[in-house]
């Protein structure tokens, strides 16, 4: 087998291995499924990864680089920490608004094997204590107000994420169902979170 079609073959795996599990999870999925949307053999599903877990796995990671592209560039950056965030939130919902579905596959998952979420996380460079030392060193500077760093960064995730683990019910309750409409304010909620979590931290200048 040729390392092109070897590769070929692994990425259309790969592909619709994403595609089954973030529709239907990891307990739902079945390796047919995902060999008849890959167009191709389930044996040779098995063959590339052996087991439905190694496959998961795998697109957790995939999953995971997409949503946290270089999370230690951004850490150790020595940008101004409103250019970091103002970055790190724009970079977030774009991927957010490319890949809508991962919010509501994540919490899914987080309740099925938290362990393994926490692994894939570490294994992508994300420690936490990094991001809070991050934090705590702005505040030691005066440059944002202290607070509890874990808060921060919950305050980031949630304001990001939050509009689209929700969308069924928001874009029916708040949008009336207008699809075009809540896909725009997805989009000015780069600029609105950006806002709200800079006015609520950045200390002003005396």
């Amino acid at each position: 087998m040729s390392e092109i079609k070897k590769d070929n073959t692994e990425e259309k795996i790969l592909n619709a291995a994403q595609a089954v599990f973030i529709q239907k999870g990891m307990d739902g999925s079945r390796m047919q499924e995902i060999a008849d949307h890959a167009g191709i053999n389930k044996a040779l599903v098995h063959y590339y990864f052996r087991t439905k877990q190694k496959l998961y796995e795998a697109i957790f990671r995939k999953v995971f680089k997409q949503i946290f592209p270089k999370i230690e560039t951004f850490i150790l950056s020595d940008q101004p920490i409103e250019e970091k965030l103002t970055i790190f939130i724009e970079n977030y919902i774009d991927v957010l608004l490319k890949n809508p579905y991962l919010p509501t596959f994540i919490l899914k998952e987080i309740n099925r094997d938290p362990e393994f979420l926490a692994s894939v996380l570490k294994s992508q460079g994300i420690h936490p204590n990094q991001i809070f030392e991050m934090f705590e060193r702005e505040m030691e500077d005066g440059k944002i107000r202290k607070m509890d760093p874990r808060e921060l960064l919950v305050n980031l995730l949630s304001l990001s994420i939050f509009p689209f683990a929700a969308k069924p019910l928001m874009q029916l309750m708040l949008f009336e169902n207008d699809k075009k409409a809540y896909k725009q304010f997805l989009q000015n909620r780069k600029t609105t979170v950006q806002e709200f979590v800079l006015n609520s931290i950045l200390l002003k200048d005396k």
